[in-house]
């Protein structure tokens, strides 16, 4: 079988980033003058006082993004998310911040903001606002729109994706600020398509390309980590291709009794394509084009990460009892979830809700497709290859056509310099108590392709919060309070380093 090479280094990433015989910094950096018990006591504040309670709000919001509400732009919920925002930044006066709202026509708005530097370097700092629906199973006394804090967490949705992405973002500059630290110009932007692939994207990133400059690090704070005892970094993110599948067998419904074995079944024809594309026992896909290599030394690097999360990497999720997930071996679980396509079915139509279903043969199956991708293997091409795949010689001469979504490339970071790698991991010493270590993120951030794109010679560091039980999309999302305050800090100090160099 013949597959994409992985794009990965053949020095361990642990060995590259983390070993301090390699990275010693030519001379004392801004990180290395951080006092930590002063940043950590300015960074609890303003979080518990001033942050925490303006991202509560942002969780009353319901600013569904745009592939889940047609009417986004009259119901103006998005629009609501950056007008707190905006309003938050008025109460926080960082000196020199500017912060603009752009809105192209017929497009979801976008938001700027751009702190100058008091050192030298460009960083771009991400996230976004709009939010996933609601979904159901939420426990008693919990909502999507109803913030609750509980202990350590904070419920409601978009609190963890990625409500807390700009506040985070913003404080950490702050925390130097108030020490006198040197730090580069800071752009922040901050969209609200994410959750729909971005397609608004592309056209601000050229519309606004004076504006953003010309990035040495862009940071995204919308990633996840294997669990809160340390910093992680992600190190690669899925592509993704999807869309909707529609068969389509006759013009009216039919009752099961004179049309069954006569007409034949929409969703038996469905289940036919999808076996074009997906082994049903294994789940493996089928397709050589949607596969890279998994070389020696990925298999390697990921066995590193197994030894930090052992077999959390399953027992995390929220599987009934008995079930089984589909790997015994953690690091082929972890391979599978993060370097080798999937297919989830995601949605249903043509489908009346079981109490409702009579002896009638249904007229469609409608079927949402998500297919992730591994980094390295290009969305557009393969989208188009997918639809291929399913429309072409379909069976019984159904209809059958295949709506593609916005498709997304994955993302493998560029090595890190020596010099900020080192600062974070001691950031993650002093506030987690832990070396930091890298991560795989089988989700996906569109952004970070079209940022690759557009400055190849920038610089990644791509963290966040997202950690287990954080339920992320689903019901009783929430964030983890005491990591997102460790996190400011460790991004303080990569911006530190960045100035220093």
């Amino acid at each position: 079988m013949q597959r994409v090479p992985a794009t990965h280094s053949r020095v361990s990433k642990r060995d590259r980033w983390f070993n301090h015989q390699n990275c010693v910094a030519a001379h004392m950096s801004g990180a290395e003058s951080i006092d930590w018990d002063q940043l950590s006591e300015f960074v609890e504040g303003m979080w518990e006082d001033s942050a925490l309670p303006s991202l509560s709000d942002f969780i009353r919001i319901p600013a569904l993004s745009p592939a889940f509400d047609d009417d986004w732009a009259a119901n103006g919920h998005l629009d609501a998310t950056i007008d707190l925002f905006t309003g938050w930044l008025e109460t926080i006066e960082m000196e020199g911040l500017k912060a603009n709202v752009h809105r192209l026509a017929g497009r979801t708005p976008l938001l700027l903001c751009e702190v100058p530097g008091t050192g030298p370097g460009e960083v771009i700092f991400y996230s976004h606002l709009d939010k996933q629906p609601e979904f159901t199973g939420w426990s008693e006394g919990k909502g999507p729109w109803t913030p609750v804090r509980e202990g350590e967490w904070l419920y409601g949705r978009g609190a963890i994706d990625d409500g807390y992405g700009g506040y985070s973002a913003m404080l950490s500059v702050m925390a130097l600020k108030q020490q006198g630290i040197a730090h580069p110009t800071c752009r922040f932007l901050i969209e609200t398509c994410e959750e729909s692939g971005s397609p608004d994207l592309p056209f601000y990133l050229e519309e606004l390309k004076e504006e953003l400059g010309n990035p040495d690090l862009v940071i995204v704070l919308d990633s996840g980590m294997g669990d809160y005892e340390r910093f992680w970094i992600t190190e690669s993110l899925r592509g993704l291709v999807g869309g909707t599948l529609k068969v389509a067998v006759t013009s009216e419904g039919v009752h099961s009794g004179l049309g069954s074995g006569v007409i034949p079944s929409s969703f038996r024809i469905a289940r036919l394509l999808l076996s074009r594309l997906e082994e049903a026992e294994t789940g493996e896909l089928l397709p050589e084009w949607l596969h890279i290599e998994i070389s020696d030394q990925l298999r390697s690097d990921a066995g590193e990460i197994v030894a930090v999360l052992g077999d959390a990497i399953v027992s995390d999720f929220p599987l009934l009892d008995g079930v089984k997930a589909q790997h015994e071996d953690m690091t082929d679980a972890l391979l599978a979830q993060n370097w080798m396509p999937t297919l989830s079915v995601t949605g249903a139509d043509g489908m009346p809700p079981v109490s409702a279903a009579g002896n009638v043969l249904r007229t469609n199956t409608d079927l949402k497709l998500s297919v992730r991708i591994p980094p390295g293997v290009e969305s557009v091409p393969t989208s188009v290859r997918l639809k291929a795949l399913l429309e072409d010689n379909p069976p019984f001469g159904a209809h059958v056509e295949f709506e593609i979504d916005t498709p997304a490339n994955g993302f493998s970071a560029p090595a890190m310099p020596s010099a900020l790698a080192e600062a974070l991991n001691d950031a993650s010493n002093r506030t987690f108590g832990n070396d930091a270590m890298p991560f795989y993120e089988g989700g996906t951030i569109p952004f970070l392709a079209m940022m690759q794109e557009s400055y190849p010679a920038a610089h990644f560091l791509v963290t966040g919060c997202g950690g287990p039980g954080n339920n992320m999309h689903g019901p009783d999302e929430k964030l983890h309070v005491p990591t997102v305050k460790s996190v400011t800090q460790c991004v303080s100090a990569a911006l530190a380093a960045m100035a220093d160099r």
